[in-house]
């Protein structure tokens, strides 16, 4: 049960290991791209295809339906990777249970975006944890963890690109325990468990009030997607990297400054943010040099 790109390398490794996956189950298809016109599938399902596989789109998790095809396909075990929230009915059915990937180390960051808000946060360390689903989402008693660790200018989209192969591996070895009935599961911590939830484009605002490093961190974890953003001359500017400057200055928190060759950089409380790939408003993203090829700032901006 998986839908992003994130979930297939788990369904690949499954597969070379000669697993029989009985089915498939992942995102109904919708019309996209522009125009709308467009049939967007997932990536799972594109995958799934190319394998053969036995593919299942229900709208409804909840659907008598739906439910009854799950339960002819006999299950001994499912896996979800990247999936959606699943009633009991569903998650109980397999005799061996229901087993999550998730992308942090449990009990910390359960929710929809526990990459980004590991980055956001400044973490020196993340990583995967298997566990077997139970009601509240996130909590069920852990399986295996396995950690990673963060570099201080990487982005979550490069965190996310080492994660998804480390968790098809330890999704693998999950099984593997499952499989041979070699595992003993551990309780969460409900103590220590902090929430990622799912982010919005308002919530993507930088501001710039407050300390460089945080600022910076909110940039990368950000990026690619959905992109922090400011206003620049009253155009949105998405800012998909930058570096930081930590110099004393007098200037206003929020000050543009730029030579208009070389650098684009914003006043914080206590330092710079230096642009190094953005895009402006209706224009491509660019490196800075690029955009400052056609741009000039009026200078001293706030």
């Amino acid at each position: 049960m998986g839908t992003p790109e994130f979930a297939v390398p788990s369904l690949k490794i499954l597969l070379d290991h000669q697993y029989e996956v009985v089915g498939v189950i992942t995102a109904t298809d919708k019309m996209g791209g522009r125009g709308g016109k467009k049939l967007i599938q997932s990536d799972v399902k594109k995958f799934a295809v190319e394998q053969g596989l036995n593919i299942l789109q229900p709208k409804n998790l909840k659907s008598p339906a739906f439910q009854q095809e799950l339960r002819e396909l006999k299950a001994d075990l499912q896996i979800v990777v990247a999936f959606r929230m699943l009633p009991e009915a569903v998650w109980n059915m397999p005799p061996l249970g229901t087993m999550n990937l998730h992308g942090s180390l449990l009990p910390k960051y359960r929710g929809a975006a526990p990459i980004h808000w590991a980055v956001i946060n400044g973490e020196k360390e993340t990583g995967v944890s298997t566990f077997l689903l139970q009601h509240e989402i996130d909590t069920g008693d852990l399986l295996l963890q396995k950690s990673l660790p963060i570099g201080p200018d990487e982005t979550t989209g490069e965190v996310y690109e080492r994660m998804k192969a480390m968790g098809a591996g330890v999704v693998l070895e999950s099984v593997q325990k499952i499989e041979a009935g070699d595992y003993q599961l551990q309780a969460q911590n409900n103590e220590e468990a902090t929430k990622a939830p799912k982010i919005h484009t308002e919530t993507c605002i930088i501001d710039f009030n407050q300390a460089t490093e945080k600022v910076h961190n909110f940039i990368r974890g950000l990026s690619p997607f959905p992109v922090a953003w400011t206003m620049l001359e009253d155009q949105k500017l998405k800012i998909y990297r930058a570096e930081k400057e930590m110099l004393e200055h007098e200037y206003p928190v929020g000050t543009w400054l730029s030579d208009d060759k070389h650098y684009l950089k914003c006043a914080t409380a206590d330092g710079f943010i230096k642009v190094l790939d953005l895009q402006m408003q209706g224009r491509k993203r660019m490196p800075v040099k690029d955009f400052l090829n056609g741009f000039s700032l009026k200078k001293g901006e706030e």
